[in-house]
């Protein structure tokens, strides 16, 4: 196995099974309301992802790494997407995080969390069903004919709603109900990260951002 890895064609498992299995493919062709989004961005996503993934296989990382890590690898328009700014020029390297940096592992990577995010803003349900498939082996069933849109305000008010009360009235539907109490709290956990996976504290409407949950067992 460490020879079949040391051989260059070991990049098919980066460059092919893992976007298969994290199905992030759609990132070819995501097109963000963001006005600095560019097709270099884009690269960078892909390319972080794949050069971590790489680095924890064939460096025989613990597998946990995948999920949490203290380094990712960042190139400078990478870097200042995510506000760190000791990183300069083009090429890619190892970058060290802080203890306190979201970045460690798949979960923090932009190019995951604009997959899974619509053009305009994001998608704890995309993003839930995507933790709960890629990384748990769940598979929720397909959503039911004619689901409702959210509701972006409540009726007779002017004020838009959260994203978070606008899937607490979506669930007010028993039929979607059952589904979402397991999808949406895993995908509330990374709402702090926007449709392109910058951080955030605040929603659009500069309310605080709530990615508390409990799951349908009780844990919170």
């Amino acid at each position: 196995i460490r020879r079949m890895l040391n051989d260059p064609k070991a990049e098919a498992l980066s460059k092919n099974f893992l976007p298969q299995w994290l199905n992030y493919r759609t990132l070819a062709v995501a097109a963000p309301g963001e006005p600095d989004f560019d097709e270099s961005l884009r690269d960078a996503m892909i390319q972080e992802t794949e050069l971590f993934f790489d680095s924890v296989l064939r460096e025989n990382k613990p597998v946990h790494e995948l999920l949490q890590s203290n380094y990712t690898f960042l190139n400078e328009r990478l870097a200042l997407h995510y506000g760190i700014l000791r990183v300069k020029g083009s090429h890619f390297r190892r970058v060290m995080l802080s203890e306190d940096s979201p970045r460690g592992g798949l979960l923090g990577n932009a190019s995951v969390l604009t997959a899974t995010s619509h053009a305009i803003r994001t998608s704890p349900v995309k993003r839930g069903k995507w933790i709960l498939e890629s990384f748990l082996g769940v598979s929720p069933p397909p959503p039911p004919p004619n689901v409702p849109d959210l509701e972006e305000t409540e009726k007779g008010a002017t004020t838009p709603l959260s994203m978070r009360e606008k899937m607490a009235s979506h669930r007010k539907n028993p039929v979607c109900a059952g589904c979402h109490s397991m999808i949406d709290p895993v995908g509330f956990a990374l709402e702090n990260f926007d449709q392109t996976g910058r951080w955030r504290n605040v929603d659009p409407s500069m309310d605080p951002i709530d990615v508390s949950g409990e799951l349908p067992d009780g844990a919170k």
